[in-house]
């Protein structure tokens, strides 16, 4: 499987480096690089709290194999993790743990919402008073995936969306914002 232009500029390092004879030397700007090493090596944290979680694991299957990518090691911990990743419905008595596992992670941080229960209370729940009517209501969300359940290659692009975000150098509130036309 060969690599199309745009993902071979995309994994390109930030700068370049000139042959000396004791070595090599890398010039880049520092800010380039931290956004480079930041963007390659996300570590996510799982929030799967109903189906989309099953869509998720796939992701990190052999099929998909989202470490080829950057985002290694799943966490089971928040303080260990760049991402989280909200897969399925949030239900009031959840929304306090979800508040808390944000907040035990390190800056910068980033989240993912995963399908409509996660982005809106869900097709299913939508009316039920006990269900979150969205993430962004208890956290702050950089990148959505609609879907019911979103299948693992809308996992991925999101992924690596966010990628394209951090390595650009945006701020956590430029992320956010959605690009205007």
């Amino acid at each position: 499987m060969e690599l199309t232009e745009k993902e071979k500029a995309q994994n390109e390092f930030p700068g370049e480096i000139i042959d000396t004879p004791g070595g090599g030397i890398v010039v880049s700007s520092f800010d380039g690089l931290i956004n480079w090493a930041r963007a390659n090596s996300l570590w996510p944290l799982t929030f799967a709290t109903s189906c989309c979680g099953i869509e998720m694991m796939s992701t990190a299957s052999s099929k998909y194999d989202f470490s080829r990518f950057g985002f290694e090691v799943a966490r089971a911990t928040p303080r260990q993790a760049d991402v989280i990743i909200i897969a399925g419905t949030i239900v009031n008595k959840m929304g306090p743990v979800l508040k808390r596992l944000y907040d035990q992670m390190a800056d910068p941080k980033y989240v993912i919402a995963m399908g409509a229960c996660a982005i809106s209370g869900g097709p299913f729940f939508y009316n039920t008073y006990s269900v979150v009517k969205g993430a962004d209501h208890i956290i702050p969300v950089d990148v959505y995936i609609p879907g019911c359940p979103p299948r693992p290659e809308a996992l991925l692009h999101a992924l690596i969306s966010l990628q394209e975000k951090i390595k650009s150098g945006l701020t956590r509130e430029q992320i956010r914002q959605p690009k205007e036309q």
